[in-house]
């Protein structure tokens, strides 16, 4: 039976993984190693004990109506992309309204978790912490690692000759980087871009002599604003566009996304994307587009190796008088604390049954929360996962035989191991994932049934946005306030906006203009496959 429940880490997973606790009945105890809440959204201006922290100037990716948790709105007045301090803010007043503090132990390292000598029959920890130098052996029935994938810089130095025998500049990796001051007038090249080398590489091209950002990647560039000015998430993923994507054959799917990315403009030309590519990444950026064109960002392939002050790349091309190479090639997540026998298993997510539980285990008393990465919001992904694994260990919902989760995961997990940074392992589809999770958990909306009972609210779920508060209609931890939070989560995303108020008739109606939004994703889908496919001699097995 389990009581007692270790969480480790108070960033998102870590508050989320209380909150669960006690709403279940359970005993959490967290152990924060840092002074303070927050994980990675607490800004700090030191690199000196690698606590791994956001840059000055990141600003989210997804949107405040689709990242909240699921029974807990961020304020109407915040804006639909938020900088680090509101997060952090946010997170603030979360843990304060559900009392989550208390349950807190800060600046506390947890050293080690290993099996009981009787796990086998109790499942047991044992969980070696250190306050102030003082060591403290703890017992609990359970324990959440709540550290995510941003532990450990992924700094594949091996993979760039000379860049430590010969280069003579500086190398760092984006992890130690906080703002532009540094690198104003130096010639800066950029490794990697996924969303950090983007956001870098604009930022430094505002201060130094010249910014190349190297890829060996397929990459879409998307912008924050979508149709009609609204956030991207909110008008893209619907369970509309999902049920799409499944019914649809792959290829067409991914020539229609194709052909909505190079609307914007064309990647080809830009040097970033092939519409021939099955393998690519998509990354959020207004502004990259406007740098590569102004010349103030220089795209390059991957470099095949340095000299002593300059970069050659796969290409044949050199760049010289290089001054800073800034690597933002991702994360590790070691788990140095879990004993060898478990940690050795985990190579990414894909050895955890549901990406959470490792199956071997003999009781499944330990879960990894938030080591994921979705087409979405992470913190609604590691909410939905607390809330199922706190479910298991109350007993409310079951696991599988551990024969049968062992075979799940031996179908997901990959038969070679690669010695790459392991995070684009990760990506998989929001409302897949989240989806699935709920079901195991209870607490998935029938769009159908509520067809039948509450036809509004079926359109919303169906249409628009798939927001967390979906999540809280039905099931344990049912949300009285679910129902109106999605009724109104247009409003909320237009409240910020309405500092300077217009008389303009044809956008009275915010009932009106809901139900546009929601047939628009249905027409366009319509009419781009009429106009493009149905035509004289067009046959669905053509090429």
């Amino acid at each position: 039976m389990v009581r007692r429940v270790a969480v480790i880490g108070a960033g998102v997973g870590g508050l989320v993984s209380v909150k669960c606790c006690l709403e279940e009945g359970l005993e959490p105890t967290c152990f924060e190693s840092s002074e303070d809440i927050g994980g990675i959204w607490r800004y700090t201006d030191s690199t000196d004990n690698r606590r791994v922290s956001v840059y000055c100037s990141v600003i989210t990716n997804t949107s405040k109506e689709m990242s909240c948790f699921s029974d807990f709105p961020f304020p109407e007045d915040f804006p639909s992309y938020l900088p680090h301090s509101l997060v952090l803010e946010y997170f603030r007043t979360y843990a304060r309204h559900f009392d989550l503090l208390r349950h807190i132990r800060f600046q506390t390292t947890v050293l080690s978790v290993r099996k009981r000598p009787d796990f086998t029959a109790s499942g047991q920890w044992e969980v070696v912490t250190e306050t102030d130098g003082v060591r403290e052996s703890h017992v609990f029935d359970a324990v959440m690692v709540c550290t995510g994938h941003y532990q450990e810089p992924y700094l594949p130095l091996a993979s760039f000759p000379g860049i430590e025998s010969r280069f003579k500049g500086q190398h760092l990796h984006s992890q130690e980087y906080r703002d532009v001051q540094a690198f104003r007038g130096k010639r800066v090249l950029v490794v990697g871009i996924g969303n950090t080398g983007g956001d870098l590489s604009v930022e430094l091209s505002h201060v130094a002599a010249k910014v190349f950002l190297s890829t060996r990647s397929n990459t879409w560039v998307l912008s924050r604003v979508s149709d009609h000015g609204f956030p991207l998430d909110m008008v893209g993923t619907t369970r509309f566009n999902h049920l799409l994507e499944w019914l649809l054959p792959s290829a067409l799917t991914r020539r229609i996304k194709f052909r909505k990315f190079n609307s914007w403009f064309n990647h080809t030309n830009y040097g970033l994307a092939s519409s021939k590519s099955s393998k690519f990444k998509i990354i959020i950026n207004e502004e990259l587009p406007s740098c590569l064109l102004s010349g103030t960002v220089v795209l390059k392939p991957n470099v095949k190796e340095f000299t002593e002050s300059s970069a050659v790349f796969e290409d044949g091309t050199t760049e010289e008088n290089i001054d800073v190479v800034l690597f933002a090639t991702g994360y590790n997540f070691p788990f140095p604390f879990l004993e060898e026998s478990v940690r050795s298993t985990i190579d990414d997510n894909r050895s955890l049954y549901k990406c959470i539980f490792p199956p071997q285990l003999e009781k499944p008393t330990l879960a990894i929360i938030g080591l994921i990465q979705l087409t979405g919001s992470i913190i609604v992904g590691s909410e939905m996962q607390a809330r199922w694994v706190t479910g298991v260990f109350a007993g409310w919902n079951k696991l599988p035989p551990r024969s049968r989760m062992m075979a799940e995961v031996s179908k997901r997990k990959p038969r070679v191991k690669r010695n790459l940074s392991e995070r684009e392992n990760l990506k998989m589809s929001f409302i897949g994932y989240v989806d699935k999770i709920a079901a195991c958990a209870g607490v998935k909306p029938s769009v159908l049934r509520l067809l039948l009972t509450d036809p509004q609210l079926a359109l919303a779920i169906f249409f628009g946005p798939c927001s967390p508060y979906q999540y809280r209609l039905v099931g344990r931890g049912r949300w009285s306030g679910a129902r109106a939070a999605i009724l109104t989560q247009w409003q909320r995303t237009l409240k910020p906006l309405r500092t300077r108020v217009l008389d303009d008739n044809s956008d009275s109606s915010s009932g009106w203009c809901w139900m546009c939004l929601l047939a628009l994703p249905a027409a366009l889908t319509a009419g781009f496959l009429f106009s493009k496919y149905a035509q004289p001699g067009w046959s669905p097995w053509a090429g």
